[in-house]
Order: structure tokens, then sequence, then C-alpha cells
């Protein structure tokens, strides 16, 4: 019989597989990656996603519509990320994705592809199909900040975000200080 082995990241789960943490969960593995990345002096960077026409939908159309609807974007994230990545859930209305060795511009890429994935998204109510309004707010980072500072910065860029010019949905929090690392991995042939 195999050992399996408890570490997340060298053992990644295929995308239908990704299970979205609870907020408990959440806070323990981005204090895990933030122990990680300041261990190993490597980045990491936490995106935010926020459907902002949630209340809206519980309103007109039931509380149960937003709750398939983030469950149906929870599923559909994991298409978007790397099998590493992990997204949980740290209150109502919001995901968060905890990106590991990921820098400002990584992360950056990752979030417009998440949020290029949500704008697909239609959501049937009351015999309309609407588009999900959604925002990210990225953060990446830094020395002697904790989770609940990180969680902070995302929320803030994400409000920041909702409010961008013609519909971006993207904002970053604080300036990029920390570079991207070498290529890692067996050099082409010459």
């Amino acid at each position: 019989m195999a050992a399996s082995n408890p570490n997340p990241r060298s053992n990644p789960l295929p995308p239908e597989q990704i299970v979205c943490l609870s907020a408990p969960a959440l806070r323990a593995r981005m204090e895990e990656e933030i122990n990680r990345a300041g261990r190993h002096g490597t980045p990491l960077s936490f995106l935010l996603v926020v459907i902002d026409n949630l209340e809206e939908l519980s309103r007109d159309h039931g509380s149960e519509l937003p709750e398939q609807t983030l469950a149906y974007v929870a599923k559909a994230l994991p298409r978007q990320l790397r099998r590493f990545d992990r997204i949980g859930k740290p209150s109502e209305g919001e995901l968060l994705v905890v990106l590991p060795g990921a820098d400002g511009p990584r992360g950056e890429i990752v979030a417009r592809r998440v949020l290029d994935r949500m704008r697909t998204i239609k959501v049937e109510a009351g015999g309309a199909r609407q588009p999900l309004r959604v925002s990210v707010g990225l953060a990446t980072w830094q020395e002697d900040l904790g989770s609940e500072e990180m969680l902070a910065r995302t929320r803030t860029a994400a409000q920041r975000g909702a409010g961008g010019d013609a519909g971006e949905g993207i904002a970053i929090a604080g300036p990029l200080q920390i570079g991207s690392p070498p290529a890692l991995g067996r050099p082409g042939p010459s």
C-alpha cells in the first residue's frame, strides 16, 4: 500500500477534484504559504474574485441562486489555474485564490484569465440570461504581512476593480516589489 503524501504542492489534484476551502482552512493555507514564501524568499500572490451582483440576484431570485452561482464559479476557476493553486471562500460572495510562486506580473496574467472566463458565465434567472458582474483584486505578498492584511489588500483592490474604467474589473494592490525568479527547468536544445 502506497503512503499518501500530505503536501498538496507535491501531489496536485486534477481540476475536477479541487475543492473550495472553508474560511478556517483557507486562512491556515494562507499562513502556510506566507511562512513558506518567507523562509524560501519565493513570491506569493492572492487573487480575490468578487461577484458584484450576488446581492441583486438574491433579492430578485431568492437565496439559492447566489449560492449556486458561487459554487459554479468555484468549479469554473480551477481550469484557469495551476494544479497547486488553491481556492477558498473567505466570506459570503467571495472566492480567494492562493497563488504560490506567482509574483505580481504572473498573478496579473492569472487575474486576466480568470476575469475573461468569469465574463463568459451567464446566470439564468426569471426566464432571462444575465452576465455576472465580477471584479478581481490581486495582492502580492510582502514581508511582515499576515493573512488578514493580505485579505484586506485583495478586498481593497477588488473594490477598486469594481469601479474600474471601461469594465476593466482588475485592480492590483500596492507596488510590485518582488522580482520574477529565474526560469527553472532543463535547457532546450542548443
